[in-house]
């Protein structure tokens, strides 16, 4: 880790709090039906930052994680391409079954999102029908027009991969081996870092690395990091770290 990144997160504490969402999401799968219990939920990174960007972004940043949060011969994974009179994504279909194992369950053209998922209810019924939305990057200005609000309510913006690259396997893997996160207009960011299934360790290891990563992502780097907080989809939010804000920032912010 970073020096800054080091001595102020403390694995232990992290640990902790791991240890204590997974005991909270034990005791909620217990509460539902049988049928339920094999849902997964998210832990999420809380990011709370002293000053917050001067301008939001829908453009996801990649934050690398030891564990993916989705394997490929499990995840269902939707990739929108460019199309031509609703032709185009059937070469991209071919190219997609071609890849062995490259983890698309889904390929759909720009304009059969246009003429289908017009609709509001549509999109939003497409967007619960996938764990993880691609596309290729040539087309993402496109998309949020396209898309509506319910995309970017959830964070399940399309990631961009390129396919200008020869091998689209190792450019769809590459996204699938990473989470994203986004710059809102408010100070908090929220960073998905692992997924219920995954063990007391690889949460951890995932929290961690992308803790570690902050200084490279957060604008104005770690010294802009107020506070951290771990939780899953419906729990309270535990604390990891807190610094005291500037006190430029306790001015600035003092008549809001």
């Amino acid at each position: 880790m970073g020096k800054n990144v080091e001595t102020s997160v403390k694995e232990p504490l992290v640990r902790k709090a791991v240890a204590a969402l997974i005991t909270h999401l034990g005791n909620e799968q217990a509460k539902k039906s049988k049928q339920l219990l094999e849902d997964d939920d998210t832990f999420h990174l809380v990011v709370v930052l002293k000053k917050a960007p001067e301008k939001a972004s829908n453009k996801p940043i990649r934050i690398e994680i030891p564990n993916p949060l989705f394997e490929a011969d499990s995840a269902d994974v939707c990739l929108f391409v460019k199309d031509h009179k609703g032709e185009g994504h059937k070469a991209a279909k071919e190219r997609i079954k071609s890849q062995a194992s490259c983890g698309v369950t889904k390929v759909m053209g720009l304009s059969k999102l246009k003429s289908d998922y017009y609709p509001f209810e549509a999109k939003r019924k497409l967007c619960d029908s996938y764990d993880l939305f691609l596309a290729d990057d040539r087309v993402i200005p496109s998309l949020p027009k396209l898309l509506g609000k319910s995309f970017f309510k959830k964070k399940k913006q399309p990631i961009p991969v390129n396919l200008n690259r020869r091998d689209w396997a190792a450019q769809i893997k590459k996204a699938l081996n990473a989470t994203h996160t986004f710059l809102s207009e408010g100070p908090n960011m929220n960073i998905k870092v692992a997924r219920s299934s995954h063990s007391e360790d690889e949460v951890v290891e995932n929290v961690l690395a992308v803790v570690e990563s902050l200084d490279g992502v957060v604008p104005r780097k770690w010294k802009n990091v107020q506070a951290l907080y771990l939780k899953t989809t419906n729990s309270v939010s535990l604390p990891i770290f807190n610094s005291l804000p500037d006190a430029t920032n306790k001015i600035e912010t003092s008549g809001a």
